[in-house]
């Protein structure tokens, strides 16, 4: 026990060190682009990095927050004093960013809603970055670190960096942190690949200005939007983050070169400009993302209901036909057995009238689960009416086809629960006992009454 705790504490302590690390180095790649003042930019990622580690961790991960802000600031202004106070503001800007997201818009789940995305854009791109801007500019201003005149330009500055960390670097980070793994198939692979592709490269002609009109400034930027709503319509919302993240980096790198529809004589205007292109557009993609993966999941919501049962989880009668029907043709195709195995659950009107039929509901559930404890991948279980249930069996002959409905049965049996359930069991072999799906099923339907009329007869004998 004790070594679990110490080897928690040290992933914890790993984690709060990573954490520190992180917020130091983006924000000193961000402070590379601090121009109107040394402490203010336009580019502030450490924000991002914050809000995802805050709903990512929870709150109590906010002491590497404050001491990686801390090291940020201090190696800047040089003064303790101001160094803590702005780092106490970022600390509080993240923490609030979380608080907010986690009590309105359902925290790391952010991105499966679009109204939930919205909210973020909102409570944590507008209202909680105001925070860290109001509280930065005035400690910096009170430490003679920046002029009062400025301080409308500078707090703009603050506020717009902030903004679109939590709007860029925020989704990419949490997104990709939920889900690592990534399973697509070679078309999506390579659909994939083409799509990022296709931002580099139109980021690059429009932003960099590699292409013949480089010094035109056309506004071009609208050639961006097709790419964003490819990534949105077809991908889910990790991907639809990671583009706007791709999008932005080389729109910033090409606009600071000077390029670009946002390049402008000074280099805050161009930063300003550009941060508000992508503040927009990573609104506008993300909350497509959530709205097309909202349709996606009520869509196969809709496909499970259609073909399952709602009391027991099984296949309904409409997923067993076209299972049946699969099997027939691959049979007649490969000359290859199938078996149908059709169970009844003996006695549901007594367990009903002596018990209730809350208790007659659960006894189906009780079959449905052995059911599923015990067939293969490949296997069909479903709900074949009433208290009928079947399982498909491919490339399965006569007698694995018995072994398997005879295990059914006695774990049915066996299961431990009361009252004391049973299940009688018949089994039909295509195309030995039918060649069509009526016939298969008329044939395991015999099967099953001639094990019940067995069983009735051996009751009454003994």
């Amino acid at each position: 026990m004790t070594r679990t705790i110490q080897s928690q504490s040290l992933r914890r302590l790993g984690l709060l060190v990573a954490l520190a690390a992180a917020y130091f180095v983006a924000g000193r790649l961000g402070l590379r682009f601090a121009v109107a003042n040394p402490n203010a930019t336009a580019v502030w990622p450490p924000t991002g990095i914050a809000l995802a580690a805050l709903l990512l961790a929870g709150y109590d991960v906010w002491p590497a927050i404050l001491v990686g802000a801390f090291l940020v600031n201090v190696t800047i202004s040089g003064s303790v004093p101001s160094a803590v106070a702005v780092a106490a503001g970022n600390t509080l800007e993240g923490l609030l960013g979380a608080y907010l997201v986690n009590r309105f818009a359902r925290g790391r789940r952010v991105g499966e809603r679009a109204r939930d995305v919205f909210t973020l854009a909102v409570l944590a791109g507008i209202v909680s970055t105001a925070v860290s801007a109001t509280a930065g500019v005035i400690v910096i201003s009170l430490d003679g670190l920046a002029r009062w005149s400025d301080f409308g330009s500078i707090w703009l500055t603050w506020w717009l960096g902030d903004a679109v960390g939590d709007l860029v670097v925020a989704p990419a980070v949490l997104f990709w942190a939920l889900h690592p793994r990534v399973h697509w198939t070679r078309r999506q692979t390579l659909e994939a690949a083409a799509l990022l592709s296709c931002i580099v490269v139109i980021a690059i002609a429009v932003f960099d200005g590699l292409f013949p009109w480089r010094d035109r400034h056309y506004p071009l930027e609208f050639l961006c939007v097709p790419l964003l709503l490819w990534a949105a319509f077809r991908f889910e919302p990790r991907e639809a983050a990671t583009a706007v993240l791709v999008l932005s980096g080389v729109a910033i790198a090409g606009t600071l070169s000077g390029f670009g529809p946002f390049a402008r004589p000074t280099y805050d205007e161009s930063l300003l400009l550009v941060q508000a292109f992508t503040g927009v557009t990573a609104i506008m993609t993300l909350v497509l993302a959530a709205a097309v993966a909202e349709r996606r999941e009520a869509q196969e919501r809709l496909r499970r209901l259609a073909v399952s049962d709602p009391l027991t989880g099984l296949s309904n009668y409409r997923q067993l036909v076209q299972a049946l029907e699969t099997e027939i043709k691959r049979s007649s195709r490969t000359d290859r057995p199938f078996a149908v195995v059709l169970m009844d659950l003996d006695g549901l009107k007594t367990i009903n009238d002596r018990f209730g039929h809350l208790v007659g509901s659960l006894a189906l559930r009780r079959v449905a689960e052995t059911l599923l404890g015990s067939c293969r991948g490949i296997d069909t279980a479903a709900r074949f009416g009433g208290d009928e249930f079947a399982v498909v069996l491919p490339e399965t002959g006569d007698a694995a086809a018995w072994h398997v409905a005879r295990r059914i049965a006695d774990r049915v049996a066996r299961d431990g629960e009361e009252p004391v359930i049973s299940v009688s069991v018949g089994v039909a072999i295509h195309p030995r006992d039918g060649a069509s799906l009526e016939g298969l099923l008329n044939a395991a339907d015999r099967s099953l009454y001639d094990t019940k009329s067995r069983r009735r007869h051996r009751a009454q004998a003994s």
